[in-house]
């Protein structure tokens, strides 16, 4: 399985999820829905920062100079946000329509399109911002340990 493919189905899945346990936190409590929306994009940029944290680092220690190698991790988060945007917009949408589910009700034309392209800055955009921050703390230890002199401490005599 490709690498974005996964990260796609994954975080589609998790918007989908989100979005059920807002739907019906919304139902139980709609005065609190103000943070229970914070709390579910939270947990959203949060999974996708943490995802590309780990593909930078993993990256990074695969590939250790800068200028020569690396994965292209840009179109490998690029392609797992649109998949995962416009897959979970049509999940919701059909799920929109079995009963006890509110969703939003909105239309096939507006998950798709706007409610697409909002999953997907919200998956890309932690995503690479996570890819950078790895790559940095793995680059930035890796220039620690060349800076330390390596010579043996000379015995007492």
């Amino acid at each position: 399985m490709n690498s974005w493919v996964l990260r796609a189905t994954v975080l589609g899945a998790l918007t989908v999820v989100l979005r059920i346990l807002l739907g019906f936190g919304m139902i139980q409590s709609p005065t609190h829905g103000a943070w229970m929306r914070t709390l579910c994009l939270i947990v959203l940029i949060a999974a996708a920062l943490l995802w590309g944290l780990a593909d930078g680092r993993g990256d990074r220690r695969a590939h250790p100079d800068p200028d020569h190698g690396g994965a292209d991790l840009t179109m490998r988060w690029l392609k797992a946000g649109v998949v995962g945007g416009l897959g979970s917009g049509l999940v919701s949408w059909v799920l929109d329509y079995v009963p006890k589910f509110d969703l939003g009700g909105n239309g096939l034309l507006f998950e798709l399109t706007a409610g697409a392209s909002f999953i997907v800055l919200m998956i890309f955009i932690p995503a690479m911002a996570g890819v950078a921050l790895g790559r940095f703390l793995v680059g930035r230890a890796g220039r620690k340990a060349e800076s330390k002199p390596n010579h043996a401490t000379p015995a007492a005599a």
